[in-house]
């Protein structure tokens, strides 16, 4: 048993890179990669699990990073909106956020990328209620949800080639 003050080792691979670190058992994996891995574009909202601006993908399947223990994290992949990006650009699903005028305080933002992103990755061309559902888990004060899903929806009418 770990006393209060005792960490653990955490060895993990974050947005494609081997991190290690070491975490008391009780601290959150969203805490782990904001204070201790420098990665503060996941977000903190509510911290129980409600709002989604702490989802990451833990192998590839989206989590809430406050819910999570960073030692539950040990030799698992987590992507982080900072791994959204594609050699340091926007990617496709991002520009249409952007050309759309997707977010307003941008508070909700790294959660929805996230949460989207998964979703295009397993179904390139949902409809725009799949789109709606995947999202439903992720509250946004600002937008209405109108051109968040114009935005995710403005990436499935995109050819592979960018036109």
């Amino acid at each position: 048993m770990y006393g209060p003050d005792q960490k653990v080792d955490i060895q993990l691979s974050v947005n494609g890179m081997p991190r290690r670190g070491a975490a008391e058992p009780r601290r959150t994996l969203a805490d782990f990669l904001r204070d201790d891995l420098g990665l503060t574009g996941t977000h903190l909202g509510c911290e129980h699990g409600v709002c989604g601006a702490c989802t990451v993908l833990v192998d590839g399947e989206p989590a809430r990073s406050c819910l999570m223990l960073a030692v539950q994290a040990e030799g698992r992949q987590v992507v982080t909106i900072e791994g959204l990006a594609e050699e340091g650009k926007m990617g496709p699903l991002q520009e249409a956020m952007w050309e759309e005028h997707s977010f307003q305080c941008g508070f909700c933002t790294p959660g929805m990328l996230v949460q989207l992103s998964h979703l295009l990755k397993t179904n390139p061309t949902p409809t725009e209620a799949e789109v709606r559902a995947s999202i439903s888990g992720n509250l946004c004060r600002c937008t209405g949800y109108e051109s968040i899903v114009r935005g995710a929806m403005a990436v499935t009418r995109r050819q592979p080639d960018g036109d």
